[in-house]
């Protein structure tokens, strides 16, 4: 068996592991690659040719995790992509929403360069289109949890539930070979224990070979129990100043993430009365499929729900779904909570905000997950003192603030408790989906506190396991 690493290999976007066994071709994720150095990645043919792959097995429905499959499909692949049925649901308007943008986006751009008179990095085209989208929705082949599933030739793979967004998996991969067995687990995208919404990431006991995300590899979240404190301040204080409170956004989870602490705290009388708008509305169509698939929520959603109080509504919540409404959001005086994506400033709705309120003391943006390198968000995170948006630069004087808390991801602390639960550890553990800092902390740290093998790979390596 061969492990061929096509993406997250040292960074975070871009996932994309190839395993070679019993002669076939199985491909976990095929995402899209975020940061501005990589984003060339997506344009070139891929590594391995399309029409040689057999399956591709989807973990779940974020970007950098499926957001290059349409192209995929596009220059030739012909197989199944297996994911549960959420997953299918995200992703269908996760690629709806990305092929619109990129079409808007290549249009923008070169009539942007014909006035400038250059030519910039990308090719003017988008990467894929709406009809690509369609075609590569018919490849789709649903799973549940915990059944396992033959690929064929030995070959089989069950789905656990990650915790990670609604639908996310782990994927234990199982090769029957002359009497004997090994095990591949591909983490996905492991999730926090004790987090609203979602339940705990499954624990899995045993692997002959794991490759595990290390996104928060080099750090601890804040106590969950005070991200409601810290939102509730972050709102009277953008309140009391009189601007506004944009807070860019991932339209799967952290949405509704968000939504869920804000409607805990508008019922309990803990912020002011004020205007929340849910200004995406790849958001307001991946919350409408979180209440269709409500038997995967936790047990205390599940609970609110029974009661009649439904996590996603609260008073002065607003959806926002047309542009001519969210253009009409800058005309408002006063304070609004604005909720756009995307979650790291690098298109959509947000980047309009941002223009409109980055220069703004009396604004405050509130970033809510991770920001990957050399995205806008990162910028403005690190204290940029100005940042270029729509081919414009603009000051930064608004107030930054971040709340780490919500992340979707398992921390290195939650990292380490999933490791735990193995009896045994695996030949080898490979980290990948972490920048190469926060991965080579994480990996001195599984070594000295657990003795493991652990190798970080480079991008388009490969590795021989047995």
């Amino acid at each position: 068996m061969k492990l061929h690493f096509l993406g997250a290999n040292r960074q975070v976007t871009g996932s994309r592991h190839l395993l070679r066994a019993r002669g076939k071709n199985i491909l976990v994720d095929c995402g899209l690659f975020q940061e501005r150095k990589f984003q060339s990645r997506n344009w070139a043919p891929s590594p391995v040719p399309p029409d040689e792959i057999d399956v591709l097995l989807l973990t779940h429905a974020h970007l950098d995790h499926c957001g290059l499959i349409p192209k995929f499909v596009r220059d030739g692949f012909r197989g199944k992509i297996l994911c549960t049925p959420p997953t299918k649901d995200l992703a269908t308007i996760v690629w709806e929403d990305s092929a619109r943008i990129q079409v808007e986006d290549a249009a923008y751009k070169k009539r942007r360069h014909q006035r400038e008179g250059r030519r910039g990095d990308h090719p003017e085209i988008p990467l894929y289109t709406p009809e690509n989208v369609q075609v590569a929705i018919e490849r789709f082949q649903l799973v549940t949890y915990d059944k396992p599933v033959s690929l064929g030739d030995g070959l089989s793979v069950t789905y656990r539930d990650a915790g990670h967004i609604i639908g996310s998996a782990m994927l234990e991969l199982t090769v029957q070979d002359q009497g004997t067995q090994r095990k591949m687990l591909f983490s996905g995208d492991v999730g926090m224990t004790e987090r609203p919404l979602l339940r705990d990431p499954t624990e899995i006991h045993n692997a002959d070979y794991i490759l595990m995300e290390s996104t928060y590899g080099d750090r601890d979240h804040e106590d969950v129990g005070e991200q409601d404190v810290i939102l509730e301040q972050v709102v009277k204080e953008t309140i009391e100043r009189g601007g506004n409170l944009i807070i860019p956004t991932f339209a799967i989870d952290r949405a509704q993430e968000i939504m869920y602490t804000f409607s805990e705290l508008a019922f309990a009388g803990r912020i002011p009365k004020v205007t929340v708008y849910l200004d995406s509305p790849m958001a307001i169509k991946a919350t409408d499929i979180y209440k269709r698939y409500s038997n995967l929520l936790d047990r205390e959603t599940q609970d609110l729900l029974q009661a009649g109080r439904h996590p996603f509504q609260f008073p002065g919540l607003h959806f926002i779904r047309t542009a001519d409404e969210s253009k009409s959001l800058n005309n408002k005086g006063g304070t609004s909570v604005i909720l756009a994506g995307s979650g790291m400033c690098t298109g959509g709705r947000v980047k309009h905000h941002l223009r409109q309120n980055i220069s703004r003391p009396e604004s405050t943006v509130l970033f809510t997950g991770y920001q990957a390198a050399d995205t806008l968000g990162r910028q403005i995170l690190d204290g940029a003192g100005e940042v270029r948006i729509h081919g414009r630069t603009y000051p930064v004087h608004a107030k930054i603030e971040q709340l780490q808390g919500l992340s979707a991801h398992a921390d290195r602390k939650g990292l380490m408790a999933w490791l735990a639960s193995f009896k045994s550890p695996p030949k080898t553990l490979f980290l990948v989906h972490g920048e190469e800092e926060a991965a080579q902390s994480l990996a001195e740290h599984i070594r000295r506190e657990l003795g493991w093998k652990v190798e970080l790979p480079e991008y388009d390596s490969t590795a021989d396991i047995c």
